[in-house]
């Protein structure tokens, strides 16, 4: 008899944290009060396992971004702040611990035969960008620091995964992309 052979989908998405937790956003950059609803409703809709990854900025420098108290920066000149704090040493090593544990559980999904569907990150994410990421007060071309991460692990894994990136503010772009990815996977 197979294995996990019940009801599930065996199809699993890896997620940004705040595609699920508007919450986890740096202060005036929620666009939703939860979820990024119509993104969370196609994945559920469609059946797909939602690995939720967890949200590096928040793990290294909290909620508020160890922003100075009485501040209110704006959000580009935070993003490049945040930036320039992710790519220091301690915040790329709690990266990879992450990306670490991330990828154990992607083996152990494809080791029984579960479909990894991809990535769905956050465009013009210091962190979770994946066409686009922030940079010197800018949304520029290439991916997050932890996205480069993520994929450059993968790939020496072996690990093929479709890798897609979305803005909370662009809904019916959002909704074109994800419906892209998901009929497109990449069997891996």
């Amino acid at each position: 008899m197979e294995m996990f052979a019940d009801k599930r989908s065996k199809k699993v998405l890896l997620v940004a944290h705040c595609i699920l937790n508007q919450n986890a956003k740096i202060n005036a950059c929620a666009h939703y009060p939860g979820a990024i609803s119509e993104v969370a409703q196609i994945l559920i809709d469609a059946g797909i396992g939602m690995l939720q990854m967890p949200c590096p900025e928040l793990l290294c420098l909290g909620l508020d971004r160890q922003v100075a108290p009485g501040l209110q920066p704006t959000v580009e000149a935070e993003d490049t702040r945040v930036a320039q704090r992710m790519s220091e040493e301690q915040a790329r090593s709690i990266c990879h611990q992450i990306v670490d544990d991330l990828v154990y559980q992607l083996v152990e999904y494809r080791k029984n035969g579960f479909e990894l569907v991809g990535v769905l990150g956050i465009n013009g994410s210091p962190t979770c960008g994946v066409e686009t990421t922030w940079a010197n007060d800018q949304d520029i071309q290439g991916a997050g620091v932890f996205i480069q991460m993520l994929d450059e692990v993968c790939r020496k894994r072996g690990i093929a995964l479709a890798m897609r990136g979305i803005k909370a503010y662009e809904a019916q772009r959002a909704v074109a992309t994800v419906v892209n990815l998901l009929e497109n996977t990449i069997r891996t």
